[in-house]
């Protein structure tokens, strides 16, 4: 299984990003995908998650300004990235726990990292005026 994120770059204060991440080798009926992201010297926390249901959920950090999304055929993971800020820069990855059950857990952004079965390699995302 692979996943590819893409759409990282470089803007300043108050520009958008629409990062991308494909999905392949794997097929999940019931699964909880999310994006992550670190900063220099964090810790990689949980921004944006969607489960096979199509429920959403968002870290309050960027709650109104980043939309989690996905294509068509769910097997594209989209996050768009409105009115950006310097303290949004990092590296950002998309994962998938493609096993998930609301019986296990609700998938939100806090959800524990190890649950995740799959991991892009990240795409930079950097905000400087």
């Amino acid at each position: 299984a692979q996943m590819v994120e893409s759409g990282g770059g470089s803007v300043q204060p108050g520009e958008s990003l629409r990062l991308s991440c494909a999905a392949s080798g794997y097929t999940a009926n019931s699964y909880c995908m999310g994006w992550f992201r670190q900063a220099p010297g964090k810790e990689r926390e949980g921004v944006a998650v969607i489960d096979s249901d199509g429920r959403t959920s968002y870290a309050d950090s960027v709650k109104g300004r980043f939309t989690i999304s996905q294509g068509n055929a769910k097997n594209t993971l989209y996050l768009q990235m409105n009115s950006l800020k310097p303290e949004d820069t990092a590296m950002y990855y998309c994962a998938a726990d493609v096993q998930w059950s609301r019986l296990h857990y609700l998938c939100r952004p806090s959800v524990s990292q190890e649950r995740m079965d799959y991991w892009g390699n990240g795409t930079l995302v950097t905000i400087t005026s």
